[in-house]
């Protein structure tokens, strides 16, 4: 297996804190300073594969670190969970479980270079795709 959280590369990877489940790292690459990756030690690639022991440990962590965000880093913390199976495994994409930690503030270098275009990108639904997307829910 070719997982880089599975096999940590310890010159690239600084882990912050161990858990039994759980680890807290660094994340190389980086979208801002101070973003920060919470990873299950065991390889899975979705959160509904995690065991409920696993789930509190991811939850309760992402929790933790989210405050030591905004007392120490930025006001805001963006938190994000990506599933793409479509896309191959590569320097930004892992087939392992991680959660994105990103400290946030207001006109910040990501919103400056990505989110100023989500005016463009969300389209107001009407009542037929609204009654259409709730059906794939029930």
């Amino acid at each position: 297996m070719n997982c880089p959280f599975c096999i940590i590369n310890k010159e690239k990877t600084k882990i912050l804190k161990s858990n039994k489940n759980t680890f807290v790292a660094l994340s190389n690459p980086r979208i801002v300073p101070g973003h920060i990756l919470v990873i299950p030690k065991r390889h899975i690639e979705k959160l509904s594969e995690s065991t409920e022991e696993e789930k509190n440990e991811i939850v309760n962590t992402v929790i933790e670190f989210q405050e030591k965000i905004i007392s120490n880093i930025s006001p805001g913390c963006d938190i994000r969970i990506n599933y793409h199976p479509f896309q191959k495994q590569g320097r930004l994409k892992v087939d392992h479980l991680h959660i994105h930690l990103i400290p946030r503030s207001l006109h910040d270098e990501l919103f400056r270079k990505v989110q100023i275009k989500e005016k463009i990108l969300f389209t107001t639904m009407d009542k037929q795709e609204i009654e259409k997307s709730a059906h794939l829910f029930s």
